[in-house]
């Protein structure tokens, strides 16, 4: 069955609906076009000729991963709900073997990591100017395909204009329409106010990193301009004051790391893993600075004498870093307390 198109007007910036549908059969997808998923991460990270690890390959995410961490306390910490009763088991250690390890794969699931995409490419497609048509509705018009079965990506959403002029739907008029149609839960039709550039601060102040980001998870999508400046402004914040620790055992850590790297600002990440005594995971960091920036002095001296751990981090403070002095302390006072914290 051919889709349907459903004519919609909008009055004030919101969409009327006006009983009207049509066939679409005769509309070819070579004649409307398609526009499909960005693919890759950072697009501009990419112009190199030496090919660079993309954020979902395997290596990239096992070492993400790592960095992230699993603690189930934060994974599973309360949420606001309706109270109810505890309720306790007995368990044998068989069984509590059992639930903590349900328990740990669950967390992993929780703390899947979302996509890096590139900013999908606007849309100024002019299909046709028909002047009979200028100044013939005082509104606009917006067809819409509602074949359910049609990827939303691929569905065809075209606007009337006033003056005549027939053009493909921006992101935005195709963002608001499918989620009329098709509503997705927890998705509003127009983004709150919340995520406005001066509203940030304030959740910021907060220390609301997290809920912030998994509300933009929910109302935008992953290549969308929107979704991508609150991620970035939401790791300025962090990296600005120094709050990694808001964001790790949560999904969102990876793609912090990802962006801090891919913009060679490690040094207060990398000291904030050092003072807590991660220096697995700042070993991870320097790693994967070096596979996305493999023409730096430190991957180089890295490669050539097989340098691991502690060895490979020194080399990349002494050449890659602003804060050199400062680490290097940090480095300093955790080899000093190392025969310690091992004879404890």
């Amino acid at each position: 069955m051919a889709g349907l198109g459903a004519t919609r007007c909008l009055q004030g910036g919101w969409p009327r609906v006006v009983s009207l549908f049509s066939r679409w059969s005769r509309l070819s997808g070579a004649a409307w076009g398609r526009r499909g998923l960005c693919q890759g991460s950072e697009a501009d990270e990419n112009k190199s000729s030496i090919t660079k690890p993309a954020f979902m390959d395997e290596r990239v995410q096992s070492l993400l991963c790592k960095m992230t961490g699993l603690n189930l306390q934060k994974v599973f910490k309360p949420i606001k709900q309706e109270l109810e009763p505890p309720k306790y088991k007995l368990m044998t250690e068989l069984q509590l073997e059992e639930a903590t390890r349900k328990a740990v794969e669950k967390a992993r699931e929780r703390l899947e990591m979302p996509p890096v995409l590139s900013e999908r490419e606007p849309i100024n497609d002019v299909l046709s100017e028909d002047k009979v048509l200028d100044g013939a509705e005082p509104y606009k018009y917006v067809f819409t395909d509602l074949t359910y079965d049609t990827p939303h990506r691929e569905r065809f959403i075209v606007v009337r204009e006033t003056n005549g002029v027939l053009r493909k739907a921006t992101w935005e008029e195709r963002d608001r329409m499918i989620q009329i149609f098709f509503p997705r839960e927890s998705r509003e039709i127009a983004p709150p106010p919340l995520f406005k550039d001066e509203n940030l601060t304030t959740v910021f102040r907060q220390d609301r990193h997290e809920e912030l980001l998994n509300l933009c998870l929910t109302q935008f999508e992953p290549d969308s301009s929107d979704y991508i400046r609150v991620h970035h402004r939401t790791y300025e914040d962090i990296d600005k004051h120094a709050k990694y620790d808001l964001l790790r055992s949560t999904r969102h850590f990876g793609g912090m790391v990802w962006y801090l790297i891919n913009r060679k600002r490690t040094d207060g990440l990398l000291m904030d893993m050092i003072q807590r005594d991660l220096l697995d995971d700042a070993a991870s960091l320097v790693t994967l600075f070096h596979m996305l920036h493999p023409e730096c002095q430190s991957a180089r001296e890295a490669q050539e004498h097989n340098l691991k751990e502690l060895d490979l981090i020194k080399a990349f403070v002494k050449t890659e870093v602003q804060r050199a002095g400062y680490i290097e302390l940090a480095l300093q006072a955790y080899h000093e307390n190392l025969p310690q914290s091992e004879a404890s």
